[in-house]
């Protein structure tokens, strides 16, 4: 199962961006996000779903491309 809708959920409550605005597929930095609030939301991430995001893939800023780490640590999790 994908968490693209619950990453565009958490970018909502975080910076009050309407969900309906965000492509999966553009870059956040296309939605005014710098380098400082995408480490922001790498840590939101990892809070929101209890994961460690590997250092090496802190420039995935998609949220197409995030969905799918955050999926691969989850189900890594799980084995």
């Amino acid at each position: 199962m994908s968490s693209l809708k619950e990453l565009q959920e958490l970018i909502h409550e975080k910076y009050g961006i309407d969900t309906s605005t965000l492509d999966p597929n553009t870059s956040l930095r296309d939605k005014g996000f710098d380098s400082l609030a995408l480490v922001e939301f790498v840590f939101a991430i990892e809070d929101r779903f209890g994961i460690t995001m590997p250092d090496a893939d802190t420039d995935v800023d998609t949220l197409a491309k995030l969905a799918d780490l955050v999926d691969q640590l989850k189900a890594a999790q799980t084995t």
